[in-house]
């Protein structure tokens, strides 16, 4: 175990391979020239890096046309490096979330393919208090009172349970250092949030805007004022 987990540590702590990663957390697949233009390297250098990052398992590859598509291999992997974030010191930590060009990424943004920043942490605690899910150990579950309320939101509880992957757990965001939810349900609610134009996506950024719509229908919902 030791020995494996030195491999992937070895393998995310470069800093190209670390760039990539960092970059595939808003959910979209990447070509090589975009990686490469990212972590401002050339394109023979990020190939043998997302070849070692593919050969572990910790992003898939898809073709299309001429061009080859990279994204994580699974949710896990979007996880833990969400959570290394919050290994950082915190004389560091704070000087990073406090920079001026953060501010719309530390407030509202995806962490992969769920809710995070402050807004992520509020709706999460906010269905906490409300009784709409329950912490066990490290998974939440659903109460019968949650059962009406994603029900009412169109969410199909018994097929988000059915995946393969996780359910609903906490997920530890790296700018609030609080939970926020993650795993199936925590992606339905968001895709649920942007079809219903409560938040909406922004070019080239994980960074989230809530809309006026969403504002007054959060208050309503969840009695959370964003």
């Amino acid at each position: 175990m030791e020995k494996e987990i030195g491999y992937i540590t070895s393998l995310i702590g470069d800093p190209i391979r670390a760039n990539v990663l960092w970059t595939l957390l808003d959910g979209r697949a990447y070509t090589a020239i975009e990686l490469a233009t990212n972590a401002d390297t050339s394109p023979q250098n990020i190939s043998m890096h997302l070849k070692k990052l593919v050969q572990a398992d910790l992003l898939t590859v898809e073709t299309q046309g001429r061009h080859k598509y990279y994204r994580f291999s699974k949710p896990e992997v979007a996880y833990a490096m969400e959570a290394l974030g919050n290994l950082i010191p915190p004389q560091k930590h704070k000087a990073i979330v406090s920079r001026q060009d953060n501010s719309a990424v530390r407030y509202c943004r995806t962490c992969y393919d769920h809710l995070a920043g402050k807004v992520g942490v509020l709706v999460t605690e906010a269905l906490l208090k409300q009784r709409i899910l329950e912490l066990d150990k490290n998974a939440y579950s659903v109460t019968k009172k949650g059962y009406r309320f994603f029900t009412e939101l169109e969410i199909d509880l018994e097929s988000l349970k059915s995946h393969r992957r996780a359910f609903a757990k906490p997920c530890l965001d790296w700018s609030e250092r609080k939970n926020h939810l993650a795993g199936s349900l925590g992606a339905a609610l968001l895709n649920k949030m942007i079809s219903l134009d409560y938040v909406r996506k922004t070019k080239d950024s994980r960074a989230m805007v809530i809309t006026a719509k969403g504002q007054s229908h959060l208050y309503d919902l969840l009695k959370i004022s964003v």
